[in-house]
């Protein structure tokens, strides 16, 4: 998987800037205020901005709402009806929004938390209050969970939302050119139609973690200023009532900045001598960390970086290996601490600028993204280093480089099954860039540098879009080339062991069947064993004419779509940039076909399965 998802800095929580300074005393005052009088109040004449009034107004109630006893003699609360809508492609958003659900009684906030695809477009005017948390997906796209409702919410006949008081806090990562884009439209669509922005949207890159709880707790803090009167609150449970256990998993302990050293059990290599990838087959341990996780998650990887690499860094800068560098070693910072094999892109403006002159420079004159991106493609950070005559020294160049982050990858066993183990399937990335030999961080960690018996840093990342049928009679149809065969391997193991009498039906393939078929004998014996309904295949080169499976879904078209006719559910598993778009346009054009159906009602036909959760998608 990629990353999708991902957190980070925030760039609008902060205070706004003052041309003249509020001075700590005079912050202190207005929490007092704040705290005792009947409502927040600043004075007219203090020295704030509009922004900043606005800001003090949330941090004031914050204060106030935990100073005082909002229960009235009748023994209810006024609360304000929060509605939060969740657009997730790997559940970091989910997780915010869980955050802020457990946040919000101690502002007198009452949430409901909603999947955005879930959101009729023409009853957002009646929520009254909604924070949107969001991520991006891809080159700035909406998640999976997100399509529906934008469609709807962009198109000219979207509803007036006048009334509507929003606040939006948008997911993403600054690698990449859509950065929280997702967020960043829905925000402006928002005001658009006439909703009013409560709290300024705030956009997260990859450490996320600090800005969305700054966030939270604004937007709680505000959203709970605005609660109704006694005479409107809703009855509080009784002293002794204790609220009742969401269903679902108990947040693990174990993140992305506290990951579980999990042992490696196994790592073998699944594809041929002859196959021109590289495929393993892991299991990590999971001992007594108490994770769970579900058929259709995530599991993160900690990885480290090359050795070999970052000791070349340190040669290309003229330093030592053990140089001071904020409290360790400049060879443990390159190695545990940044992103050394993609270059950010401050490192590429600043080799720009102090290098006019140099081929990259000349690239990124040209502001054609598509351009810049294929030179890039295949450099690391001691291409760039070489490609100019720029020279840094050690703290120099780590202030332009990024945070080293986990890759997440899906998960390939069934914990009804696995007993005790995780399983991965990840295909080693290595490639040759004139003489020198570059490989993937996560994939080549793994591979390379972490042995059976030894140890890695992991945690999962829940994925609550993308499940086995809760229905076990629900025919399952997956298409899951590749690695992309992942997340199917454990859908069907699951469906094993729940004795789903649902039938199954697996389309796969690669290059070469000789060497490239994983997991064969395994998938001949769920056949055998009648877990495994069909199994289509698709090896593109062995053959003069290439076969993919696309073309296996629209040679069975006939068949697939009596299947979904019948209430099956359709899962994709793989690449994003084609195979995911292939296979979407084959899907619709295979509904058209055999059900006798036009472009439109095709393709409303899909957009049905997606609502009702029966078109699913893990793309990367």
């Amino acid at each position: 998987m990629n990353a999708p998802e991902l957190e980070g800095t925030m760039t609008s929580t902060q205070a706004p800037a003052a041309t003249s300074t509020p001075s700590p005393v005079l912050f202190e005052a207005l929490a007092a205020l704040g705290s005792s009088a009947d409502d927040p109040f600043i004075p007219a004449d203090a020295p704030f901005s509009p922004e900043q009034r606005v800001w003090l107004a949330g941090f004031l109630a914050g204060v106030r709402s935990s100073a005082i006893d909002t229960t009235d003699a009748g023994g209810r609360t006024p609360q304000l009806a929060l509605h939060v809508l969740v657009g997730t492609q790997t559940g970091t958003a989910e997780a915010i929004a869980e955050d802020l659900g457990r946040a919000a009684s101690g502002y007198g906030v009452a949430v409901t938390t909603i999947g955005l695809d879930d959101v009729e477009v023409d009853r957002l005017s009646t929520m009254g209050h909604v924070v949107v948390i969001t991520s991006t997906y891809g080159e700035g796209e909406m998640p999976d969970n997100a399509e529906l409702f934008w469609e709807t919410l962009q198109a000219s006949t979207a509803p007036r939302l006048d009334g509507l008081k929003f606040s939006v806090l948008a997911l993403g990562d600054s690698g990449y050119d859509g950065f929280c884009q997702a967020g960043k439209l829905i925000d402006t669509r928002l005001e658009q139609l006439g909703a009013e922005r409560i709290l300024a949207r705030v956009d997260c890159d990859v450490d996320y973690e600090e800005p969305a709880a700054a966030w939270t707790t604004q937007a709680l803090s505000l959203f709970g200023a605005l609660a109704p009167t006694d005479a409107d609150a809703v009855p509080a449970p009784a002293p002794a009532a204790k609220p009742a256990k969401k269903p679902g998993r108990t947040r693990s302990p174990w993140t992305r900045k506290t990951p579980y050293g999990a042992t490696l059990a196994v790592n073998r290599v699944l594809s041929g001598p002859a196959s021109s990838k590289e495929i393993r087959h892991y299991e990590f341990d999971l001992g007594d960390s108490g994770i769970e996780y579900a058929a259709g998650d995530a599991l993160g990887v900690m990885p480290s970086n090359d050795p070999a690499l970052v000791d070349a860094i340190i040669a290309e800068l003229d330093a030592t290996a053990d140089e001071s560098v904020d409290g360790s070693t400049l060879a443990d910072r390159l190695t545990h601490g940044f992103e050394i094999r993609t270059p950010s892109k401050d490192l590429v403006a600043e080799l720009a600028d102090r290098a006019p002159d140099s081929e990259l420079a000349g690239i990124l004159a040209l502001a054609q993204a598509e351009t810049l991106d294929s030179w890039l493609r295949d450099r690391d950070i001691l291409d760039l280093l070489r490609s100019t005559a720029v020279r840094f020294d050690a703290a120099a160049l780590l202030d332009v480089l990024r945070p080293l982050q986990h890759r997440a990858y899906s998960i390939s066993s069934s914990p009804l099954a696995a007993d005790g183990r995780v399983h991965l399937t990840v295909a080693s990335v290595r490639y040759a860039v004139g003489d020198r030999l570059h490989g993937g961080v996560a994939s080549t960690h793994l591979a390379d540098r972490v042995a059976e018996g030894a140890t890695s840093g992991i945690f999962v990342s829940a994925n609550a879009g993308f499940r086995v049928p809760s229905d076990d009679d629900a025919p399952l149809i997956m298409v899951g080339p590749g690695t992309g065969i992942a997340p199917f391997r454990s859908f069907l193991h699951e469906r094993r062991e729940r004795g789903a009498t649902g039938r199954n039906w697996l389309f796969f393939g690669d290059q070469h069947r000789a060497h490239d078929f994983i997991y064969e004998d395994e998938l001949g014996e769920l056949l055998t064993g009648g877990v495994l309904d069909r199994l289509d295949l698709a090896f593109s080169r062995d053959q003069r004419e290439k076969v993919y499976v696309q073309t296996r879904m629209r040679e069975n078209g006939k068949e697939l779509y009596a299947w979904l006719e019948e209430g099956g559910h359709f899962a994709v598993c793989g690449d994003a940039s084609r195979m995911a778009k292939d296979v979407d346009q084959a899907l619709h054009e295979l509904i058209a076909e055999h059900g006798g159906r036009s472009t439109e009602a095709a393709a409303e036909y899909v957009h049905s399965l997606k609502r009702e959760k029966r078109y699913i998608r893990d793309v990367y």
